[in-house]
């Protein structure tokens, strides 16, 4: 699991179903959601979290994607087992793990240093905790 630092910038809702938007270094960050914690307004800090199958990842990205979130990032490592490939990206200070197939992996040619865009899908994110200010 990775973790991103962020606070509420918007919050939208519609029925039982909510939206919510976080800055992250400047990066709006999307979340759907059918409960919100309580105490979750907008300014309010939180810790996201986000699972490793969850981030997928775009190598050389052009064009108009539907995913809500697509935050650059920088590879810091690349960890090849039988059938997957584990990534650790930078995003600022903060290192998004990632596990991909390892074949897709290898047609991106991934090592450290690469330029890379991570896609995360607005229902991947969750909030963890409600920080303190």
């Amino acid at each position: 699991m990775s973790y991103l630092i962020a606070s509420v910038v918007e919050i939208q809702n519609s029925d039982t179903l909510h939206h919510v938007k976080f800055d992250c270094y400047g990066h709006i960050i999307s979340m759907l959601s059918l409960e919100l914690p309580k105490g979750i307004v907008f300014g309010k800090k939180v810790k996201l979290v986000v699972k490793s199958l969850q981030v997928a990842i775009a190598k050389d990205l052009s064009g108009i994607l539907s995913c809500a979130n697509q935050l650059p990032m920088t590879v810091h490592s690349v960890d090849h087992g039988e059938l997957l490939s584990h990534i650790k990206l930078q995003f600022f200070d903060i290192t998004i793990e990632s596990i991909i197939m390892r074949t897709a992996s290898e047609r991106m040619n991934l090592a450290k240093d690469d330029k890379v865009t991570s896609l995360i899908e607005a229902s991947e994110i969750a909030i963890y905790e409600i920080l303190d200010d």
